[in-house]
């Protein structure tokens, strides 16, 4: 038997040989005077002149109109955690490198050096003229959430924290196709969630406005419920006055009695087989923490899960956020979205979602793969079709 890839080795000799996944390169030529004028001054006058009088033609007269800002103040880096705003920079440039491998969109990684929000606000805000949106990328909860709605309450282009977004997007087009597996409905199922951070907490809100009714959230503590005193930050508080209305008290395994659905966004090893056993006939289990899951796919399967996926590409049904995020800009863009809305995010993940062609789907088969050629068009296509219907399509 061949012993797994010591990727992490690899990964440091190829880091060193790249020194940068990616590069500038121009899209004119600028070889003679007659180029170098057009191209630069004095001929570049002109369109500055048309942007200064309207700067929507800054779209139309610059990159702009396809160029997304990557954007981390390297609080909440992958698994690694608060590692500062240059060791973070691996994964910013990596993030662009997919956003155009898998969404034609250009990608900008920017770094910040400071974790208050007011100012990473401020230097988003005021560089965001340069961008036709901003993904934001690997910033810590609560903060995520209050650097987001500020930034959203100034801007006029697609703010997106992936984190939040992009997972509940494919979390929740996992679990539509999930839910046709073992024949049960959205509105009816009781779900349970394992964490209660950036991407539990939008995918509980996606999954409500979507349709689901009976929603539970646990974290450390335990269950969350409205008027609950202990560890209960501003999001909570929140999410509290739309889950668990029956107020439920007791510990994740107390809650997964009888659930019909279980969503892991949390850590290793949360979830016992004992816990699993307990759910409802047919359950379906999304372990997504990365890379050792709350519970290892056989362990579940045995306990009697009827579907399982994971975060890891090395089980079947991968919950892989490059599913959404290229895709989504790539339809916002493609109709210069001033927001990225719930409407849009589920428009995503039901066309996710019907990628999986129900003579294919099963149990091991309720998500398309990344390198699927039509993830592309699709999710832009239904993205940019409910940004129309929307409102906020400005093409």
């Amino acid at each position: 038997m061949s012993k797994n890839p010591d990727y992490a080795a690899i990964s440091l000799k190829k880091h060193e040989e790249w020194q940068g996944k990616f590069e500038i390169t121009p899209r004119v030529s600028v070889s003679s005077n007659e180029e170098l004028a057009i191209a630069y001054t004095p001929g570049v006058a002109q369109p500055c002149l048309e942007i200064q009088k309207d700067v929507e033609r800054s779209y139309d007269l610059t990159r702009r109109w396809n160029l997304c800002l990557v954007v981390t103040d390297g609080s909440a880096v992958l698994g690694l955690g608060n590692i500062g705003a240059e060791a973070a920079m691996p994964v910013m440039e990596g993030k662009c490198a997919l956003f155009k491998a898998f969404g034609g969109v250009d990608a900008f990684p920017l770094c910040i050096k400071t974790q208050t929000v007011d100012e990473i606000v401020r230097i988003i805000y005021n560089i965001s003229g340069s961008f036709g949106g901003i993904n934001l990328e690997d910033i810590a909860a609560p903060r995520c959430f209050e650097i987001e709605r500020k930034l959203k309450e100034i801007c006029d282009i697609p703010i997106f924290h992936d984190d939040q977004h992009g997972t509940a997007i494919v979390t929740f087009a996992g679990l539509i196709n999930a839910l046709k597996v073992v024949d049960k409905d959205l509105t009816e199922v009781k779900i349970v969630f394992s964490g209660a951070g950036a991407a539990a907490i939008a995918t509980a809100r996606l999954l409500l406005s979507a349709g689901a009714r009976h929603v539970t959230l646990c974290d450390r503590t335990g269950a969350i419920y409205e008027g609950r005193k202990e560890d209960m930050d501003h999001e909570k508080k929140a999410i509290a006055m739309l889950t668990n209305l029956e107020k439920h008290k007791g510990t994740l395994g107390d809650m997964m009695a009888g659930a019909d659905v279980f969503i892991g966004l949390s850590g290793p090893g949360a979830v016992t087989g004992d816990m699993v056993e307990g759910m409802a006939k047919k359950s379906i289990v999304f372990a997504c923490a990365n890379p050792v899951p709350e519970i290892y796919p056989d362990e579940a399967l045995a306990a009697g899960a009827a579907v399982v996926a994971t975060g890891r590409s090395d089980f079947p049904n991968q919950i892989n956020n490059v599913l959404a995020f290229p895709g989504v800009f790539r339809g916002a863009f493609d109709v210069r979205a001033s927001e990225i809305n719930d409407i849009m995010n589920i428009a995503a993940a039901r066309a996710l979602a019907d990628l999986v062609p129900i003579a294919e789907l099963s149990a091991t088969k309720i998500m398309p793969e990344a390198f699927d050629q039509g993830v592309r068009t699709a999710v832009a296509s239904a993205v940019a079709e409910a940004a129309r219907g929307s409102g906020v399509a400005r093409l």
